[in-house]
Parts: C-alpha cells; structure tokens; sequence
C-alpha cells in the first residue's frame, strides 16, 4: 500500500476519532503515533499525529498553548518507542511499548495540569491528588490505546500475511510465469 494513502486513512480515523464521541482519553493517536514508528519512515512517522492534533484542535479549538506543548510532546513519544521496534515487531514488544506510551502520556500531561493550573495544592500531595483525579482518564486511554494498536498492527500483519501466501501459492502454482 502506498504509505501516502496509509497516512491519509490514518487521519481520516484519528480526526474522525477525536470528533465523534467516544470515551474520554480513548483516541487512535497513540496507536497511530506507535505504528507509525515502527512501520514508516522517520519523516513520514510524524505526518498524521502532527496533522490529527492540527486539524481537530481548529475544529475542536485551541486551548492553552502551555498545556498543548505538553500533549503535542507527548503524543510524539509512542514514535521514538515505535522506532525501538521498527527491526523487531513481536506482539510483546508492542504491548509493553503501547503501555509505556501511555503510561508516559498519563504522566507528562498531568504533570503539566498541576504545573500550570491552580487546581492542586503546589507540593507533594496536590500532584498526587492531580494523578488520582486522573486515574479513570488513564484507564479509559490505556484500554483504548491497546485497543487501537491491535486493531492496527493486527490488520497490517495480516494483511502482510495474505499477501505472502497469495504471492507464495502463485509461485508454487505457476501463476506467475
């Protein structure tokens, strides 16, 4: 498949994602950031969670642009994991890193909220307090990343794997001679 077309289906879905409803947390941009590392170009790799978080924040809207350096940042993270893994793609790998993507994203953006916000109390306790308010959108991204990382690497190796065993029977048949 062209990869073109692969980073234009990617967010088509991660825009479509982050516009319709769905669980809070619980969008393909972590997955796609992931997959996109591990299977595309360190160029290319960037294109569609770049492009996602640009286009449906101008629908969505912009918010505070301190709060956004962080998630934007951390939305780029599972593509430095995805480039962990770009020579060796086993399942293990992907869930452990797919889980370190989240896990990181939980960390870093909530951090920010207790930095930047007068929610929480300014020491040890208010930025445990931040963590534990956020506990249930951590839960609702961690399934919805692993979610999304099996449907997509799921879907590309088996895609994968029709297209060797169809060009693989053909040869063995002589349909390609």
């Amino acid at each position: 498949m062209n990869k073109f077309i692969l980073i234009l289906i990617f967010i088509f879905i991660g825009v479509s994602a982050r516009l319709l409803p769905h669980f809070p947390n619980a969008t393909p941009l972590m997955a796609i950031g992931l997959f996109g590392g591990a299977y595309l170009s360190r160029k290319l790799s960037f294109a569609a969670p770049v492009a996602i978080m640009l286009v449906s924040d101008a629908i969505i809207g912009f918010y505070d642009l301190k709060l956004m350096v962080f998630v934007y940042f951390s939305l780029l993270m599972p593509i430095f994991l995805g480039f962990l893994i770009k020579k060796n793609k086993k399942w293990g790998n992907i869930f452990i890193l797919s889980i370190v993507a989240s896990f990181s994203f939980f960390l870093i953006t909530n951090f920010a909220v207790w930095a930047f916000y007068p929610w929480y109390s300014r020491d040890l306790a208010g930025l445990v307090n931040c963590y534990l308010m956020a506990l249930p959108f951590f839960r609702n991204a961690l399934f919805g990343d692993l979610f999304y990382v099996a449907v997509f690497f799921g879907a590309y190796k088996t895609a994968e794997s029709i297209v060797k065993h169809k060009n693989f029977s053909r040869r063995n048949y002589g349909y390609l001679n």
